[in-house]
């Protein structure tokens, strides 16, 4: 069984990933789905949409204060990033402009969901996945801005809010995975020292069945949670699988971890001379040199209610599948 919403939904990030998979799902609902973009920002997509930048409160309020939205599902963010402010702007100043714009305007808001990021807490450390109550220790710019963002909504006691922190996203539509699928496409599976590193995942449509078990069960209010399948994959078992299923002899190489520092440097070199983010950079590094980004899902089980999960090797198969059909590969 899923989780609908009724009424009218502002979303936030509708034009990524997550948000676009989660437009698709709301208006299949039968929900109300107004999409928040940027001025800048191309309109596009089903369902209607407003203009407003995240830096001018103003409007925000008015764009609140006209809509009545019952829920307010704010995905957007900023994944690159050249300095620790770059990752302020997008992810913690826009938090902070809309929780304001609705604590002024729309007292009668149900649910204010907040999608973060296992980041947010760092790595797993002392052999076990991170709990909600562990103390967050987050090792680089992105998990300290989200961090600071879910700061910004703790401390709120007058909106009813949830926090949404999903583990690494995978699915149809998605670019962060992708590379690892196009190198099994053209027969290569190459490991930089992390083949026995540990990972918690979530196909992509059981992270949004969650956000919307986070906007709607009235347990889930003022309290945060850990997205996660339940099962923390090796990064060998992952990429195995994809392997196993990609219909041609895969060439498998085991390269030195420090093939990623050097490409780390090189993209900051890149980036010093036009100032553009690079997907290699020091921050990307220190990510995938943690032995375990891995998370417990019990509290959102206990909470939020237990739901089938689609299982790894249907999910890769479901992506790989999308990827070739959208010619992605």
């Amino acid at each position: 069984m899923t989780t609908t919403l009724r009424g009218k939904v502002l979303l936030t990030g509708a034009s990524g990933f997550i948000g676009r998979r989660l437009r698709d799902r709301l208006l299949e609902g039968g929900a109300d789905v107004v999409s928040l973009r940027r001025r800048a920002s191309p309109a596009g997509g089903p369902g209607r949409s407003v203009e407003a930048d995240y830096d001018d409160l103003p409007t925000l309020q008015r764009v609140v204060r006209e809509e009545k939205p019952d829920y307010v599902l704010h995905v957007a963010g900023v994944t690159k990033g050249v300095t620790y402010d770059d990752f302020r702007r997008g992810n913690v100043m826009p938090t902070e402009n809309l929780l304001s714009a609705v604590r002024k305007e729309h007292p009668g808001l149900r649910r204010f969901v907040l999608v973060s990021s296992l980041s947010s807490y760092g790595p797993a450390t002392g052999g076990r996945p991170v709990e909600e109550s562990d103390p967050r220790a987050p090792v680089e710019f992105y998990g300290r801005s989200k961090m600071e963002a879910e700061a910004v909504v703790e401390v709120d006691r007058t909106v009813p809010w949830t926090i949404a922190r999903p583990s690494g996203v995978y699915g149809p539509g998605d670019v962060d995975y992708l590379e690892l699928f196009k190198s099994a496409h053209r027969g290569l599976n190459a490991y930089f020292g992390n083949e026995h590193r540990a990972a918690s995942i979530i196909y992509v449509d059981d992270c949004i069945e969650r956000i919307l078990q986070c906007a709607e069960r009235d347990a889930a209010v003022h309290r945060g949670y850990f997205l996660t399948d339940g099962t923390p994959r090796t990064w060998g078992e992952f990429q195995g699988e994809l392997v196993r299923q990609t219909p041609r002899r895969v060439l498998t190489l085991r390269l030195p971890e420090a093939i990623v520092q050097v490409a780390a440097h090189g993209g900051e070199l890149l980036t010093k001379f036009d100032g553009k983010p690079r997907l290699f950079n020091r921050q990307k590094a220190i990510m995938g040199a943690q032995t375990a980004w891995t998370c417990s899902g019990d509290a959102a089980n206990r909470d939020l209610g237990g739901h089938e999960h689609v299982p790894m090797e249907d999910g890769i198969a479901r992506t790989y599948a999308w990827y070739r059909s959208a010619g992605w590969l």
